[in-house]
């Protein structure tokens, strides 16, 4: 299986029952107790994958996600955010700020393992790489680039296969549950609702140029890419 995970958990015995599970599993894995200790292994090497538990002395994983997605050099780490927090607020709060995935303590390894592989699933690089243009907007897969006439748009790597989708799909409407198999290709521990955060993110990073309203909102249905939006 192979890969480098980081680990920012405070709990010792947590930390060390899942290091434990995942080397059995193959992967390398660094440990952090801190989010400083994170940084200086983050400033070392970037790891394939971070496990980041939401509470960390003297600060939250969800402020220092934050601080990852707001830095060129660690934006497009994947993110799966640990957690006690159990209400919906809670785990869309872990989505917006940019986690890739969000588990509820307490999990089992195997389930950890399987959200491990799906996340790295959906960062795999997409299929085809012919640009697709819309007006002025365009999406090139090679370069991992979307732009307008005003410039570069910054995409997560999950919004970038999202509008790609969408892009590559034109004025068909998708449930959730179709845009998670789509996009997602394994949603079995995916909510719904990350769709929704999905394309709330997307159209925010669309709006300066006027281009969210490309991204429709079907009533009953789901969603929508308008090549020509009213």
């Amino acid at each position: 299986m192979g890969g480098s995970i980081l680990i920012v958990e405070d709990e010792l015995v947590t930390q060390r029952l899942i290091a434990a599970s995942l080397e059995r599993a193959g992967y390398k894995v660094t440990r952090a107790p801190s989010v400083a200790q994170a940084e200086a292994a983050i400033r070392e090497v970037i790891p394939d994958l971070m496990l980041l538990d939401w509470i960390l002395p003297g600060t939250t994983g969800v402020s220092f996600l934050r601080q990852l997605r707001n830095d060129r050099r660690t934006k497009q780490i994947p993110v799966i955010m640990l957690t006690g927090r159990t209400e919906e607020f809670d785990k869309v709060t872990g989505l917006e700020a940019g986690a890739d995935d969000y588990l509820t303590k307490p999990f089992s390894h195997r389930e950890l393992l399987a959200r491990i592989k799906a996340v790295v699933r959906r960062r795999a690089p997409l299929l085809g790489d012919e640009p697709v243009e819309f007006g002025d907007l365009k999406l090139d897969p090679a370069a991992h680039r979307v732009s307008t006439r005003a410039g570069k748009i910054n995409l997560w790597a999950t919004e970038f296969r999202l509008l790609h989708f969408l892009m590559t799909h034109p004025d068909r409407v998708y449930s959730r549950g179709q845009l998670l198999d789509e996009v997602w290709g394994d949603h079995v521990f995916v909510e719904d609702r990350t769709v929704d955060v999905h394309i709330r993110r997307l159209r925010q990073a669309l709006q300066p140029g006027g281009h969210q309203k490309m991204i429709e909102t079907v009533r009953g249905a789901g969603y929508c890419f308008r090549a020509n939006p009213d």
